[in-house]
């Protein structure tokens, strides 16, 4: 049974008699200005950060794999640890959890703001991934339960649209911090945010649980499966530096492999586990988590790379690098709603499908354009379908997710399809750096074996490769040769960068067949559409 305490009412006093319905429908827009603002604090802080990361590449002379772990670190925890922050919710107060991880993330984004160097960025990335593994799932939870199912998907489309439209200006604002101060700036972003957040949900916002839930929160599993996606995502990471036939790779891939096997084994026999694996029974359930695996794996990767096309090879300053993210930001923001809607007209799976295929051929633009150019004719266009394509799935998906289980488990629900949307991201910027590496390699050995370069030279370049999109030309080299070695980087960085936009669209045209294959048409809907009570008599 879900246990609500009612929010203060106009007189200042706290009731909590079930006849008083009037003062938990005013609450309604306080839940979700909350829950907007918090999860905001986690999606500014991730689209910020994505434009920072040429300057903070730059500043700390960092390889792209010290950029990968400025990520990764974040999505790692995160990831691994957004499943115990769904069933801590539920057990401990969803309010409680959110609040806590809100007051986590704040601190260590401060930390991210002093960090003196990429270690200590590293290690406090991974503390903001801790608190946003307890505030976001908690905010989608703490909307499923105050929102009655009929009016949920609207709800949780408002949400998603609020969210991205307060997340629009974060890449325009960080990148002017980046530009105008210093990339340490767009950490402190989340102050105010924070402290505006905490005060709504301590006065409006009302607390619940499961109060079924008498068992302990799954600490083991935890710590399972963040050794188990740190491993893969370190194994991935260090392969574009010693190539994959390296045992250092092999060793940390099937260490990884070994202790999310474990993982699995810890949740079928936990007296709570954080991943009940009795909910991918359900097809849709399952069907959206592996969309969402595909979609984000595609989204997150795309997203990684596409500032270090802007701003090495367009030379767009970070300012109009975040500018040129508005586009998909408002896009998606302002129709989210209208996508909520969607689900209550049609159910899940025709958004499901086609929201991704508009997505792909968003991806499949990116990869077309060359070096130089007007944004409005290279950039621009493929922008828009992203925003379309994400706008017209996310809320839909998450709606699905949320609705095909049972009330008492919406927090591990949700935690379950944010982790996986998550770990996509990290193990796509993992995965994809390694490859694009690759081909940055390949590529660039073909441009040299044509030139006449001495062997020190040569050499230089090959230290350069690890570095991507920053690699440099020697300094001993000048005049002419250095002109054509400059060309040749930055062709062979362009190169990379559409092998991936190629397989991000692959990915979401894969996402958009599991869709067509596995999600099922609410029952619940067609139900209403046709007048069918769909309530079981008492």
């Amino acid at each position: 049974m879900l246990s609500l305490n009612r929010p203060p009412c106009d007189d200042g006093v706290v009731r909590s008699a079930p006849d008083t319905p009037g003062c938990a429908e005013r609450a309604k827009p306080w839940v979700l200005a909350a829950t907007i603002l918090g999860s905001s604090m986690a999606f500014i802080d991730g689209s910020v950060v994505n434009v920072a990361l040429p300057a903070i590449q730059a500043d700390l002379a960092a390889s792209v794999s010290g950029a990968q772990w400025v990520v990764n670190a974040y999505m790692l925890m995160l990831g691994a640890l957004m499943l115990v922050g769904g069933s801590a919710g539920d057990r401990f107060g969803r309010r409680r959890i959110f609040a806590l991880g809100i007051i986590i993330f704040t601190a260590a984004s401060v930390a991210c703001g002093l960090a003196p160097n990429t270690t200590a960025l590293i290690a406090a990335r991974a503390a903001q991934g801790v608190g946003g593994a307890l505030l976001v799932p908690s905010s989608l939870a703490i909307i499923g339960a105050s929102f009655p199912k009929e009016e949920r998907g609207s709800a949780i489309g408002t949400w998603a649209g609020f969210s991205a439209l307060t997340t629009a200006l974060g890449p325009v604002l960080g990148g002017w911090l980046v530009d105008a101060l210093s990339w340490r700036m767009i950490f402190f972003i989340n102050l105010p945010l924070a402290l505006i957040t905490l005060a709504i949900a301590f006065r409006y916002v009302p607390e619940s649980r499961d109060e079924t839930n008498d068992a302990g929160v799954d600490w083991r599993g935890g710590l399972l499966a963040t050794l188990g996606l740190g491993a893969v995502v370190y194994g991935l990471t260090i392969a574009s530096d010693l190539g994959w036939a390296h045992p250092a790779v092999f060793g940390a891939l099937l260490a990884g492999a070994l202790a999310l096997a474990l993982f699995v084994r810890s949740e079928a026999h936990a007296p709570s586990p954080m991943m009940p694996l009795g909910l991918f029974q359900s097809a849709t359930f399952s069907g959206a988590n592996a969309l969402t695996l595909l979609l984000y794996f595609a989204l997150s990767g795309a997203l990684f790379f596409l500032p270090f096309n802007l701003i090495r090879l367009q030379g767009y300053s970070a300012t109009l690098a975040g500018a040129a993210f508005l586009p998909f930001t408002l896009i998606m923001g302002g129709l989210s709603r209208w996508s909520g809607g969607l689900f209550d007209r049609f159910g899940a799976k025709w958004p499901l499908i086609i929201g991704p295929v508009i997505t792909a051929a968003g991806f499949a633009l990116f990869a077309l354009p060359g070096i130089g150019g007007s944004y409005w004719t290279t950039f621009f266009p493929a922008m828009v379908l992203l925003g379309l394509g994400m706008a017209v799935s996310v809320a839909p998906l998450t709606t699905a997710v949320m609705d095909a289980v049972a009330e008492r488990h919406a927090g591990a629900a949700s935690g379950i399809n944010n982790a996986i949307s998550r770990v996509a991201g990290m193990l796509a910027v993992a995965l994809l750096g390694a490859v694009a590496v690759g081909v940055f390699e390949a590529a660039l050995d073909e441009r040299v074996a044509k030139l006449q370069l001495l062997p020190e030279v040569r050499q230089a370049l090959e230290a350069e490769v690890p570095r991507l999109a920053e690699a440099e030309v020697p300094p001993q080299v000048d005049g002419a040769d250095r002109t054509v070695l400059a060309r040749a980087l930055d062709e062979s960085f362009l190169q990379s960068f559409r092998v991936v936009m190629l397989i991000a669209t692959g990915l979401a045209l894969a996402s958009a067949l599991c869709a067509a294959l596995t999600i099922r048409t609410s029952r619940d809907r067609i139900a209403r559409q046709s007048g069918i009570s769909t309530t079981r008599p008492s």
